[in-house]
């Protein structure tokens, strides 16, 4: 299952998908820094932590690093942290120094862990300033990236155990 849930009079961006796997393991890949490595960029791309302070008011500052070489940073601030259901944070595009680059729209993310069964189903809303800002990011391949990096995760947590 992948819903992905674009709702313009709201600037928000809901994304769903069902993993074959319990909350508290996918509750890990959301939140360790060895295992956000693995997943979190769409193939071919790889995701490098520069450092990761997992806390509400701790940050993740990160690069993905497609295969030509190029670099593109991103930087996580975590607000809220509800051990396996709920994980809210804003994320937004930076430099490597961790500066926030205001020309590519961020997000403030809020995310659920709902468990049934043997499987999770993980839903994330996104909610932009602006409907531009959202506009923008539909346009960027959000939803493509989205299912890519989610069949990364899916084949992880289907093959691995924690």
């Amino acid at each position: 299952m992948f819903n992905y849930t674009p709702d313009r009079e709201k600037n928000t961006l809901t994304i769903q998908r069902e993993f074959s796997a319990d909350r508290a393991r996918l509750w890990d890949y959301y939140t360790k820094q060895e295992l956000l490595e693995q997943w979190f960029a769409p193939q071919p791309m790889s995701t490098v932590t520069r450092s990761m302070d997992f806390r509400e008011g701790g940050h993740w500052h990160y690069k993905m690093v497609d295969a030509d070489g190029n670099e593109y940073w991103g930087m996580t601030q975590y607000k809220k942290i509800q051990p396996p259901g709920e994980l809210s944070f804003s994320d937004a595009f930076c430099d490597e120094n961790g500066t926030i680059n205001t020309a590519i729209p961020g997000a403030d993310w809020r995310v659920t862990f709902t468990g049934k069964e043997d499987t999770t189903v993980v839903q994330s809303v996104l909610t932009f300033k602006s409907l531009a800002d959202l506009e923008q990011v539909l346009e960027m391949g959000m939803e493509d990236g989205m299912k890519a990096t989610y069949a990364t995760l899916d084949k992880l947590v289907s093959e691995q155990t924690v």
